[in-house]
């Protein structure tokens, strides 16, 4: 008997925890959800205009149908506007606040008029200079621009370097200044898999100059004018 006490006493524990728990799982589940609710019902963002497109031609030529149109939106709104864009079958409906637009846009989209269906899309908002400028990504710091070819301008700082010592192998030199005019010098010896490297002393071109002073100008021939015909001497 105490055993069964003792086992009915440890399962009404059980239920007084379990419906304390779930007491506490609702207000945090509950609370979350307000929270949500409150940022999604948060139409300060959006903005205080609409416009119709596609509208009936009646609205722009006949006043009552016009009145009739103007009435569809003033529940919303008692100082509602209207600006009427004939040639492009367009209303911009501008309101005092952006909770009344959301409701009409909500409310009369897609809705029957003179037998065609409301288009009601909000107007872009218009935002200042500094605040669009915010909205876009800036641009990269110009501290690597000099990299792009080509370059507009150097960076701030930017020297010019001085350029570096030719490297001359004087031993190069040396051994193709001992050797004379025809002559040949094997830098490097050739194998099975690589050619060998050969220099070639060329003469120089005062001797070609002295060898051409001394060949004889060869004399020019003039051309034998052609015998004359006999009809030409008769």
């Amino acid at each position: 008997m105490l055993r069964d006490n003792m086992k009915s006493w440890s399962d009404s524990q059980s239920d007084f925890y379990n419906s304390d728990q779930e007491d506490e799982e609702e207000e945090m589940i509950f609370g979350e959800n307000d929270d949500i609710l409150e940022e999604m019902m948060d139409l300060s963002d959006l903005p205080t205009s609409l416009f119709a497109c596609s509208v009936h031609e009646s609205v722009f030529e006949i006043e009552q149908q016009r009145e009739r149109f103007e009435a569809l939106f003033s529940v919303y709104d008692e100082q509602v506007t209207f600006q009427l864009f004939k040639s492009f079958r367009r209303v911009r409906i501008n309101f005092s606040n952006p909770e009344a637009a959301a409701r009409a846009r909500i409310e009369l989209h897609e809705s029957d008029f003179n037998g065609k269906k409301l288009k009601l899309y909000f107007a872009q908002v218009q935002v200042s200079g500094e605040e669009g400028e915010k909205s876009f990504l800036l641009p990269p710091q110009p501290t690597k621009q000099f990299l792009i070819s080509p370059p507009a301008s150097p960076p701030v700082g930017w020297k010019q370097g001085d350029d570096a010592m030719p490297v001359i192998n004087y031993d190069l030199l040396c051994a193709v200044s001992k050797l004379g005019p025809g002559e040949k010098y094997e830098l490097h010896a050739g194998t099975e898999s690589t050619p060998s490297v050969v220099v070639h002393v060329c003469e120089s071109e005062n001797e070609e100059d002295e060898e051409e002073m001394r060949r004889p100008k060869q004399k020019i021939i003039q051309t034998k004018r052609p015998d004359l015909t006999s009809a030409v001497l008769q």
